[in-house]
């Protein structure tokens, strides 16, 4: 199975691949590239989660990771969350009590909101090996010689 295709930018700055001009040109111009266009919270997400959406969208679109398409994955992404969270109190008030069969079933309820909730931030970049994937490397510069100060232009 080949391995997915990475955009051009990238395999320039890792500099393993020697492209000519008419080839970089090709593929910049055959990659998709959104537009950012207007990031804002979904009308159906509560007051409470919109301050949290706002935050993590300015975040996200600072490092050019989100854009207008993304907006409805991040109000997924919170809403998984707060699911996760409210059954976690819930698991919890279950287990001091010592109700055994409330316990296993909002076991299983808070394992299938964390998938969700991980599968959206894995998406989002918002995970660390997530991230680490999404990182481009930078080019090195090669050391001064003596002979730089020569050069023209």
């Amino acid at each position: 199975m080949p391995r997915p295709r990475e955009p051009i930018d990238l395999l320039l700055a890792k500099g393993n691949k020697h492209l000519t001009r008419d080839e970089i040109e090709n593929r910049r111009s055959s990659e998709f590239s959104a537009p950012v266009g207007d990031v804002s919270s979904p009308d159906y997400l509560p007051d409470k989660l919109k301050a949290e959406f706002e935050e993590l969208a300015e975040k996200l679109v600072k490092i050019n990771i989100m854009t207008e398409l993304d907006v409805d994955l991040l109000a997924r992404y919170l809403l998984s969350k707060q699911a996760y969270l409210a059954l976690t109190n819930r698991y919890m008030k279950a287990l001091s009590t010592g109700s055994g069969g409330q316990v296993e079933k909002l076991s299983t309820m808070q394992d299938k909101a964390f998938k969700q909730c991980q599968s959206a931030a894995r998406e989002l970049g918002l995970t660390i090996s997530s991230r680490c994937k999404l990182v481009i490397p930078k080019k090195e510069e090669p050391p001064a010689s003596k002979w730089d100060r020569f050069k023209c232009g």
